[in-house]
Formats: C-alpha cells, structure tokens, sequence
C-alpha cells in the first residue's frame, strides 16, 4: 500500500510542475500587460494627443458656445489630464446667466459641457435701455438688450432687493397667457404698501395691485375683463376687492367678481 502510494505521489509530480510553469507564465503575462500599459498611458500622456481636441457645449442660449469655452479657461492647448473639473465648474457658475454646469470627460480627449441657464422673467427699463431681469431677481446690467420679446413685461422703478424678487416670484406663478398680456409693470409703492405696483395690459386696461397678492388675484384677470365693456377702458383695482374705474371724467365705479374655479 505505502509503495502503491509512492508511485501515485511520483506521477502527480510533473503535473504540479507544469501547473506551477503556467501560473508563473500567467503571472508574467499580467505583468508585461500592465507594463506596457504604463508605457501607453505616460506616452499618451506626454503626447499632443492628450490635448482637449474637441469641447461640447449643450443646454446654451444666452451665451454663445465660444464665450463659455472662453470662461471655461478650457482650450485645444489644454491636457486632458491636467483638467480639473470642480475648478472648470466654478468658473462657469461665475457667469451671472448660469444656473448649474456639468463638465465631463470624454476619452480619448473631448470635453462635454453641460450648462442651465437662469430664465429671463421680464425686462427693466432704465433710460433707453433694457435690462433683463434673471429668475433669481438679477439685474444683469451687462447685458443690455437691443430687442425685447413681444410677450415680455418691461419693469419700471424697480431695483434689486426684497420687493423685485417678490416680483419675480409672483411672475413665475402666472400662467403664460396671462403675463404675456402684460405690457409694463411700474413700481409705485404707498406709505400704506411698500409692494404697491401699477401695470398697463396689452388690452388698454390697467390695474392697481399689491405684491402681496398679485399672481392670486392677476390670475382672475381673464374673467373680470370678461364682465366689462371692452370699449370703456379703464382701472382695474385688485388692492383689496376687485373694483372697476373707467378713465371718463365722470367716473364709473364697478364692482366685477373673480371667477372663483380659476386658479
């Protein structure tokens, strides 16, 4: 039994030795690989065609796709493996129309920037110029527009603090329909209601409201013109019920219900 045992033992032994050779053979196979895979990757790394070859702008109105290249600091020039993304993020968010940036990279050397853009909720109207006003309640006083979109309101007196960020607010909650019909918005406020303002509507009439409540009773503004004479314009007073002045000397006082399934 034991020489049985001997001989058994005997014939495993080549096999042991060829599993070890292929183990050891494995073992340097891995190694050249990741050797030669250094190679690549410090050549590649010191070559030009580890520069940024191709930048991707997405998500851009305001700015054009070379002004955020530019802000970037980003270039054909650029290593891609020098590239620090939360610094490129920062530098782009810096611009007052940016909400939010992503930057990402793309091997073997493109970069793909993503950006939101803050929305321009109305214009302000400041000597001859136009200003748009951000959803953020930013003036953005570089950026003065040569055209102003039809459906936009243009804002008066207005300056940036606690009442034109209300505004803003209450302009958001409106439904398109109805702050498209709004021409100008005047900030007029009263020792008695520092957010009093004053519009003038598309349609000839105006109305007298308080920040306070304005986009919860503007929204009944489609039924309350609804009940009066479209020919006989007037003022529209939403400060504390809704009443009707028509401008005629002799003035006409109207009270007009809201249409309570509205809104």
């Amino acid at each position: 039994m034991e020489k049985g045992k001997i001989v058994a033992l005997e014939d495993r032994i080549p096999k042991l030795k060829e599993q070890r050779r292929r183990k050891a053979n494995r073992r340097l196979v891995l190694l050249l690989i990741l050797f030669f895979t250094m190679i690549v990757v410090i050549a590649y790394s010191q070559s030009p065609l580890s520069q940024v070859k191709t930048i991707t702008i997405n998500g851009n109105e305001v700015y054009s796709a070379e002004e955020l290249i530019t802000q970037s600091g980003l270039s054909n020039k650029t290593n891609i493996w020098k590239i620090e993304v939360r610094n490129t993020v920062s530098k782009l968010q810096q611009l007052s129309e940016i909400k939010k940036a992503d930057v990402k990279i793309q091997w073997p050397n493109t970069v793909i920037i993503q950006v939101k853009e803050h929305r321009r909720i109305a214009y302000l109207k400041q000597e001859n110029k136009f200003f748009p006003i951000m959803d953020n309640g930013k003036i953005l006083k570089n950026r003065a527009a040569i055209k102003i979109p039809v459906n936009s309101p243009i804002l008066f007196d207005f300056k940036e603090g606690a009442a034109l960020n209300q505004m803003v607010k209450e302009l958001e909650k409106l439904p398109s329909e109805i702050s498209n019909s709004i021409s100008e918005i005047h900030y007029t406020p009263k020792k008695t209601d520092q957010y009093h303002i004053s519009l003038f509507m598309n349609d000839g009439f105006e109305v007298s409201a308080t920040l306070r409540s304005f986009s919860e009773k503007m929204v009944h503004y489609p039924s309350i013109i609804a009940q009066l004479d479209p020919n006989k314009k007037g003022i529209i007073d939403l400060e504390v019920g809704s009443y009707f002045k028509a401008f005629e000397t002799e003035v006409e006082e109207k009270e007009v219900e809201q249409d309570k399934g509205e809104g």
